[in-house]
């Protein structure tokens, strides 16, 4: 199987390194491209078997699973420049959450779907969203599970809900990180402890945590409550984060979704069908 990457950017470039190093594909079944070839050729000093190419229709026509890896209101555009070299026995992937699956169907005739990606998965570790077209072949949606598979625990979703499991699971890591450092930064400010060591106890906590969740010894809210005995320090905490988070994620939900809505807006002019249908 020959694979297309149109796009290099972040998460085009970690599904391309996440993929090798789970040895799920090889770098000579790689055929690549970017705007800017220079972020195509990073790889290729890495991997030298890959095969950069000068524009998506040259990936497109040389490949068998393409995935598509740039920004929204760009992928219209990129589809409608391959459209003429596509066959009906390829596969189409985008990686973008505002663009639907039924959306990709109503201007290609070949497979189509649809991978959000993690930045866990770099690590070969996290979820990966996936939803499949009406008229994704059986054979390509086991091809895609298998291959999201070699780098993440994948888990197929509607549309409804594609957009707070994206949350979650892609922007997730940055909201944690976000928190963590904060955390770094009061115990900083208000303690004797250095950066450094503070920054190298919470990786490490936070490394832990992830270990005792995935060997499932505990539970999130079984672990809360190993940890947070009655009276005690770690209680003091807790009442703290109680009041003084108060509905922090809510709205952060509510701010990824009235910016998701005003995306959808933007790339629903593009298509004929609308992102939900």
């Amino acid at each position: 199987m020959k694979i297309g990457v149109i796009g290099t950017g972040n998460m085009g470039t970690i599904l391309i390194e996440a993929l090798l190093d789970a040895d799920a594909v090889s770098p000579e079944q790689f055929t690549i491209t970017n705007r800017s070839l220079a972020k195509a050729n990073l790889i290729k000093v890495r991997y030298p078997e890959i095969q950069i190419v000068a524009s998506a229709e040259s990936v497109a026509a040389n490949t068998d699973l393409i995935f598509i890896c740039v920004k929204p209101l760009d992928i219209y555009n990129v589809i409608q420049r391959i459209k003429p070299v596509l066959n009906r026995k390829q596969c189409l992937i985008s990686i973008t959450s505002p663009i639907s699956v039924d959306q990709l169907e109503s201007l290609v005739e070949c497979s189509c779907g649809r991978m959000i990606p993690s930045i866990t998965n770099r690590a070969l570790s996290g979820v990966s969203l996936l939803t499949f077209g009406k008229e994704c072949s059986d054979e390509w949606k086991d091809k895609v599970k298998w291959l999201a598979g070699s780098i993440s625990e994948p888990l197929e979703i509607s549309n409804e809900i594609t957009r707070v499991s994206s949350d979650i699971v892609s922007c997730g890591p940055a909201f944690f990180s976000y928190l963590a450092r904060r955390f770094i930064e009061g115990a900083c400010k208000t303690t004797a402890i250095d950066e450094e060591t503070a920054t190298a106890l919470t990786e490490n906590m936070l490394i832990g945590l992830g270990d005792l969740l995935k060997k499932g010894f505990y539970t999130l809210p079984a672990l809360e409550e190993k940890v947070c005995v009655k009276g005690g320090i770690t209680g003091e905490g807790i009442q703290v984060l109680e009041k003084e988070l108060g509905e922090v994620f809510e709205h952060l939900f509510e701010a990824t979704h009235k910016k998701f809505k005003h995306e959808l807006e933007k790339t629903e002019e593009q298509y004929e069908v609308p992102y939900i249908t």
